[in-house]
């Protein structure tokens, strides 16, 4: 992580202006699980490393989300379904769990501060993260990426897109499995998952929403691994 960023202000003010569009494209615009990504009950989906997949979800619906391999984050959003602007917010949801992680039972909030999906189930040890921001092309380029560099805050509007929605804008998201230790000086660091090979979390849907998932691209800083190598995770959706 480079301590100091730099900041090419000309090609910032090249990039869209609105919070819905892509800086870029990848596969994820192409390969939604359907037309407006309502899913077969019990199928296992694929989130091909570096990509992204929205999936609709009714009041009641839970969604296994399963790290494969052990080592990867998946940014995780949930919008609903009656009005994209209400959405799982961390500013929220940390001010009702006067907390940092949610633990099984907790619910998740939305911006309106009401529940939008509970999480019912944990295999893994629980460290998730719920400060920090969806990797983006401009943290890309702070960190000396020349060109497009797949971000999970694409992945999010490719994914969306993909099943005909516009995000309205990149909320903070869920990282699951995402290791970032506070230390008492209320600093933080950058850590490999603790999760293992098929680790999961459920999450029940308390409103109709639609999820969004991303396999973190990040191949810069070892939060995908020692070895910095994005891979796939896997969903599943159950009444």
């Amino acid at each position: 992580m480079s301590s100091k960023p730099t900041f090419d202000h000309a090609r910032i003010e090249q990039l869209p202006r609105s919070n819905s569009e892509p800086c870029g494209h990848n596969h994820t615009l192409d390969t939604p699980i359907s037309a407006d990504g309502t899913p077969v009950l019990g199928e296992r989906y694929e989130v091909a490393a570096r990509g992204g997949r929205a999936v609709r979800l009714k009041q009641g619906q839970t969604i296994r989300i399963i790290n494969t391999h052990g080592t990867q984050v998946c940014d995780t959003w949930a919008f609903s379904s009656d009005n994209l602007n209400e959405f799982m917010s961390w500013e929220h949801g940390r001010a009702w769990l006067s907390g940092l992680i949610p633990q099984v039972g907790d619910p998740l909030m939305s911006n309106r501060r009401r529940p939008i999906m509970t999480l019912t189930a944990d295999t893994s040890p629980g460290i998730h993260d719920t400060l920090m921001a969806a990797c983006d092309l401009f943290r890309y380029m702070t960190l000396g990426v020349e060109g497009y560099h797949d971000n999970c805050a694409d992945n999010l509007r490719l994914a969306v897109k993909a099943i005909g929605i516009d995000a309205p804008e990149v909320p903070q998201p869920l990282n699951l499995w995402m290791n970032i230790p506070v230390n008492d000086q209320m600093k933080v660091d950058w850590c490999p998952p603790v999760s293992k090979p098929g680790d999961y979390v459920e999450l029940r849907a308390e409103m109709d929403c639609i999820v969004a998932m991303s396999s973190c691209p990040q191949d810069i800083i070892p939060i995908n691994g020692e070895d910095c190598v994005p891979v796939e995770v896997h969903f599943e959706v159950y009444e």
